[in-house]
Formats: structure tokens, sequence, C-alpha cells
């Protein structure tokens, strides 16, 4: 077991698991008696959610982040030669970079059930703008093993390396091409040094600029995949429900034709049952006047029994 090692895995895991982790494996150098090792990995600070978001950003997309870094490397050795509309639609492009690649770390975070707000995303651009302005910067989120997010002030301890504190960036109307002397011709230099002088100028441009376009087609295209990806999710997410839903209308259109079978059957009763009503009520209504007329007869021989016994 190395520092290195542990590094890697503790700062890849959800930061509420981060603390059970790293006590694991500083109980695992214990028990392997080094006790150093054991030391160290204590020492270890838990990362913020902003700062994890980074370091999967980093595992998982590697390529784009080195691309992030060395753009910004292009962009601050080509930007004395670019124009202020340029930079105005360079800064658009840079944004646009940025808020995509944020994005790929907060689908990142999701996937590992860990949802970030609108907060830390803010902080995770924060951290990515500052890995492009500044070469130290670039180098710790690089890393993946940040603590804490970055910004233009300051930036969060890197495992192994001091606390690095950020220079503010300049304001806006100091990056434009209006408030920047003209380059100075070198003393001496001849008309060849001075035109080789410029084609490098040029390259350099070119090449920032085909860097740019590089890691936006990376970002997009990561983007899209992602989408692709949560596309192909919900679709089969969809025909597990519709599936579902089909067996279980196969499941009612079954029990609605046994009721349908068993409604028949009940209406068919019903008619028997109405038949034999209206046959005993007949029966009843000769039945009422046959006990009326008998009724009758009786009173009839009562009356004249009682009739022929006042006679005697």
């Amino acid at each position: 077991m190395e520092l290195d090692e542990v590094a890697d895995e503790l700062y890849e895991v959800p930061p509420e698991e981060f603390v059970a982790v790293r006590t694991a494996r500083q109980d695992d150098a214990k028990a392997a008696g080094d006790k150093a090792l054991a030391k160290q990995i204590g020492a270890l600070p838990k990362p913020s959610s902003a700062a994890w978001a980074c370091n999967l950003l980093v595992h998982a997309h590697r390529a784009e982040i080195e691309g992030l870094v060395e753009l910004g490397t292009l962009l601050r050795e080509a930007q004395d030669n670019l124009a202020g509309d340029e930079l105005k639609a360079l800064d658009v492009q840079r944004r646009q970079l940025l808020s995509a690649l944020t994005r790929q770390a907060r689908a990142l975070a999701h996937e590992r059930g860990h949802p970030v707000s609108s907060a830390v995303a803010t902080q995770v651009e924060e951290t990515l703008r500052a890995a492009m302005s500044d070469p130290e910067a670039g180098e710790a989120l690089l890393s993946g093993r940040l603590s804490s997010p970055m910004s233009y002030s300051g930036m969060g301890e890197l495992v192994g390396r001091p606390k690095l504190h950020l220079v503010p960036p300049p304001e806006p109307a100091e990056r434009t091409s209006a408030k920047r002397p003209a380059p100075r011709k070198p003393a001496g230099e001849s008309a060849a040094d001075r035109r080789a002088r410029e084609q490098e100028e040029r390259r350099q441009a070119a090449e920032a600029k085909r860097q740019r376009e590089l890691a936006q087609a990376r970002a997009a295209a990561d983007e899209a995949e992602a989408a692709a990806e949560d596309a192909e999710s919900a679709l089969r997410e969809h025909r597990r429900a519709a599936e579902e839903l089909a067996a279980r209308r196969a499941e009612l259109q079954e029990r609605v034709e046994e009721l349908a079978d068993q409604l028949a059957e009940a209406e068919r009763e019903a008619a028997e049952a109405a038949t034999a009503l209206k046959r005993e009520e007949r029966r009843l209504a000769g039945a009422e006047r046959a006990a009326a007329e008998a009724a009758e007869v009786r009173e009839h021989a009562l009356a004249r029994v009682a009739q022929l016994s006042e006679a005697d």
C-alpha cells in the first residue's frame, strides 16, 4: 500500500464515504505495521462536493482537462496578438467550454448517486476557470486530489503540496488590446528575424485556435455522448414502463372478460328470476281470489249455522 494509491481511491469516493474509507485504509496501514503511512493517510483532508466533482471529471475525462490547461497556456501566449473583438469572441467560446465541462462534472456526480447543487456547480466552473488561467492551478486540478474548489484569488489544499494563492485576474478593460502597448521591435532585429517572429506569433495564434476548437469539439462530443446515454437510459425506462403497463392491461382485460361473463350469467339468472316472479305473481293472484272466495263461503256457512241455532 502506498500513499498515492490510497489518495487516488479516497478522492474518488463520495464525500460522505470519505471518512469511513480513510479510517479503513489507516487501519490497514497500522495492521501492516506502517505507522508513518497510517499517519499520512489520516492527514488527508476530506474534499468538498465541488472538489470531489472536479476530481471525478479529471479521472473520467483527463484528456479534455489536459486540453483545457494547455489551451489556457496557448491563449495567454497569443492574447497579445488578438484584437478586442477577437478577445470577446474568444471569451464567449471559453465560457461555453467551461459550461460544457461543468455539465459533464454534474453528470458524473449524478451517476455516482451524489447530485450537486447549482451553487456547487458554480464552484466547479470557477475551479476549471482557475485551472485555465493559472499554470499552478492547472497542475493542481490535474492531480485529481483537490480537497476544496479553486478560484482566481485562491485554491483549495492540494495533497502533498502547500496551499497556493493565485493572483486575481486583471480587470476586463486591461485584457483588451486597446489597453496594451504595441509589441516593441527588439533592438537590432533584422527583417528576417522580424518575419520569423511574426510567423511564429501567427503560428501560436493558429495553434491556440485549433486547440480551442479541439477542446470545444471534445466537450461537445462528451456532452452529446452523455445526452445519448441519458436518452438510451430514458428509452429503457419507458420501454420497461410500457411493458409493465401492457402486462397490467392484459391482466385487467382478462379480469374484464371474466367480469363480463359473470355479468352475463347474472343477467341470465335475473331474467329467469323475472320470469319465475311473473309466474308466481299470477299464482299469487289466483290464490288470493280463491282465498277470498273461500272466506266468503265460510262467512255464509257460519251465518246459516247461527240462524238455525236461534230457531231451536
